[in-house]
């Protein structure tokens, strides 16, 4: 199964999702479900004696509900039972809620605008601007990620015309990319601002993600100057593009006096917007 990992957002709350792109459907985390529908203090617990009532009642739909990895709470991939939305809808009458009705047209919705997306990639930019918008991020931060998406999009695309294979090529690019020009491998990066399992540029400021769009968009140009043939040379052009920003990084640094490269990650960007839009009022 092709997978892609996502979390989507309904009423203020986090639902885990994984888009299986061999059957073109999502695959939903129950556990959250149950959360969103009951406010349970342990929608964990609530979800097994459900199922256990449900089995016994001979509930097919409990039966044919499968386990994926999905990111848990303490950062660690752990499985958990997901259904897809046929599913969901069937297992929804078995839990009252007020919430039932909204919850199941939002989840028609999730479903169709994916299916939408596949066929106009642009509606995937509109999806994550209104996702980082719920998420309590600024304005300014979110046009620059989607920018940074558009980015990285162009340098993929620009590898694989140089045969250059998704996985282990791209992440070793990336990882000199990011080292060259922040002096961080995307692993100590990531150890800096306290993550686990969490998109880095997610976690990024306004400053760190311009530098790396500069690194990764200076990369791009100077493979399509170039003309790289192989994963060595590649990899020259990459550690190139980074030391580009690089560059930039220092300067602006000897100008402010203060560090680029910081600790600070999303929890902590979203505590200073909402700081600075109180002290706006």
């Amino acid at each position: 199964m092709k997978k892609q990992n996502a979390i989507q957002i309904f009423e203020d709350k986090k639902v885990r999702t994984v888009w299986d792109a061999d059957q073109e459907k999502w695959c939903i985390s129950i556990v959250d479900v149950v959360s969103v529908l009951t406010n349970s203090v342990d929608a964990t617990a609530y979800w097994r004696k459900l199922k256990q009532r449900l089995k016994v009642e001979g509930n097919e739909t409990v039966t044919n509900c499968h386990g994926l990895k999905m990111l848990a709470l303490d950062g660690k991939m752990r499985m958990t039972d997901v259904a897809d939305t046929e599913q969901l809808f069937r297992l929804i009458q078995s839990i009252p809620s007020p919430k039932a009705e909204p919850f199941k047209l939002w989840l028609a919705q999730i479903a169709a605008e994916r299916l939408d997306e596949m066929q106009d990639p642009e509606l995937t930019i509109d999806r994550a601007l209104a996702q980082y918008t719920q998420l309590g991020y600024s304005e300014h931060w979110i046009n620059q990620r989607l920018k940074s998406i558009e980015i990285r999009k162009e340098l993929t695309d620009e590898w694989k015309s140089r045969g250059m294979k998704e996985g282990v090529q791209f992440a070793t690019l990336t990882d000199i990319i990011t080292k060259a020009w922040s002096g961080n491998t995307t692993k100590a990066y990531k150890v800096l601002k306290g993550l686990k399992k969490e998109n880095l540029r997610d976690n990024m400021t306004n400053i760190e993600l311009i530098l790396n769009m500069l690194a990764e968009a200076s990369t791009k140009d100077i493979s399509q100057a170039t003309n790289p043939s192989s994963f060595e040379e590649n990899q020259k052009v990459a550690k190139q593009g980074g030391n580009v920003a690089k560059v930039a990084l220092k300067e602006l640094e000897s100008k402010t006096g203060q560090k680029v490269v910081t600790s600070l990650n999303a929890k902590e960007i979203v505590n200073q917007k909402q700081i600075e839009d109180k002290n706006d009022e």
